[in-house]
């Protein structure tokens, strides 16, 4: 590595799962503004929707995610009454106007729902909205969880994406980070999916936990493969005690510094292109036939808060406490707080507490953020063509960035700003500089690989 890249292992960027990013959120933007931009959405129009669980029967300490442990089912039985509240709200709001393209099940786990509340669940969301044929149906599965009810249960509302926490299946790395999971129990999971008929199974790896090496990720990788997923995402781990308290039970001098998370990143990267998987994006492989990788060669690749995604609907609906919603209009957070969220959307009332109004300024950029995370390249013309001055402004700065940056990470080539194959791990660093809040905002992120 040149050692100018070597020097960047260190940075701490967002990971541009959306622009603005949700520390730039702001309480001018709530629940009578939702409500509005549903009402906007017009006849026709394709939607996903998002659904937090925000409940775990065990805490996995590398986690940061919304969510809190509970050895009980009563809260989420409560909570379960809430979020079918906010749910008929949000479909009285569009009703009639929109028809559901894709819905994700994240958390948490999602699976921790009993196997009769995630079947009425399904049939809620059936009931509440109007899909297209063939709707695509993804869920978190937290393996630990799972019994042929639950496999059962799964099956019956529709799912078609089946996305598998491994983090890694050294026991030592698994005890560090409170997560203990066999391979066995995870092919178990895999065979049971695919045996009702599930199209795909993706699989989620870490890098960077504590204890791990080199040989120690490269033998979970091969473990995984033998399960020959449709998709794997590798994930570097993102380290923010600050922002969760309980990652605190990692001690940090159990961690792998800078140069060795970006040599596990890359061992483990290669070890999945050698078995005929396309890379996508930053940190995402699928098998060539997948939809994942066909949009990734015709341009079609997208980013949103549950990574890369094929799914082109512009409107993006969350509920659930701290859930995200995107709207042409702007982003949108739900109250983080599970008893706050469930006093707002009693008796028809929405959650939204925070969010951000999209600029022209903020639509440009944010286009060129998402295109450099998904293709590594934008068209000059493209952005011109689709922005008008506000694309031109853009342009200028972006060919002071290619001219003037020692290290190189973005060149004109023709009429294209490319990210050169050596320096995509680093594609975050170069996103960072089209960020205009990046400077003025006080929030501490995740290091760049």
């Amino acid at each position: 590595m040149r050692p100018e890249l070597a020097a960047r292992l260190g940075e701490n960027v967002p990971r541009y799962t959306s622009y603005p990013t949700a520390p730039h959120f702001h309480p001018g933007v709530d629940a009578s503004v939702q409500k509005g931009w549903l009402e906007a959405l017009e006849g026709g129009d394709e939607i996903s929707l998002y659904l937090h669980i925000p409940y775990c029967d065990r805490l996995c300490w590398f986690c940061a995610c919304h969510t809190k442990q509970t050895r009980h089912y009563e809260p989420v039985t409560a909570y379960l009454g809430s979020l079918r509240a906010e749910i008929a709200t949000v479909a009285a709001l569009i009703s009639g106007k929109v028809f559901v393209r894709a819905i994700h099940f994240g958390g948490g786990s999602p699976t921790m729902l009993k196997p009769e509340d995630m079947v009425a669940l399904g049939a809620f969301l059936r009931d509440s909205f109007d899909f297209v044929p063939n709707a695509k149906i993804s869920i978190e599965i937290d393996p630990n969880d799972m019994g042929e009810a639950r496999l059962d249960a799964l099956a019956e509302i529709g799912m078609t994406r089946a996305s598998l926490g491994v983090q890694d299946f050294d026991p030592k790395v698994q005890k560090a980070i409170n997560r203990e999971q066999s391979f066995l129990q995870t092919k178990v999971v895999v065979d049971g999916v695919r045996s009702r008929g599930v199209e795909s199974v993706n699989l989620d790896l870490l890098y960077g936990l504590p204890h791990q090496t080199r040989e120690s990720l490269c033998s979970t990788v091969a473990q995984a493969l033998t399960l020959e997923p449709d998709r794997m995402a590798l994930f570097g781990y993102a380290h923010v005690p600050w922002f969760k308290k309980h990652q605190t039970m990692i001690d940090e001098a159990w961690l792998p510094g800078p140069t060795e998370r970006f040599a596990q990143s890359q061992l483990a990267a290669r070890a999945i292109l050698d078995k005929g998987y396309e890379a996508i994006g930053l940190d995402h492989f699928a098998k060539p036939g997948d939809a994942l990788a066909a949009a990734a060669c015709t341009g079609a690749l997208h980013r949103n808060f549950q990574g890369y995604t094929e799914d082109r609907c512009e409107t993006l609906i969350g509920v659930g406490p701290s859930s995200i919603s995107r709207f042409r209009q702007g982003y949108l957070q739900n109250n983080p707080s599970t008893a706050e969220y469930g006093r707002m959307v009693a008796n028809g009332g929405l959650a939204a507490v925070r969010g951000i109004a999209f600029s022209d300024d903020d639509r440009v950029r944010g286009w060129i953020i998402e295109r450099l995370m998904c293709d590594f390249a934008f068209s000059a013309i493209d952005l011109v063509e689709s922005f008008g001055e506000a694309g031109q402004k853009l342009l200028i700065q972006a060919s002071s960035i290619a001219l003037q940056d020692p290290a190189r990470l973005l060149e004109l080539q023709g009429d294209s700003f490319v990210v050169l194959a050596e320096s995509r791990p680093f594609v975050r660093s170069i996103a960072a500089k089209f960020d205009k809040y990046l400077e003025s905002g006080t929030a501490r992120h995740s290091v760049v690989v």
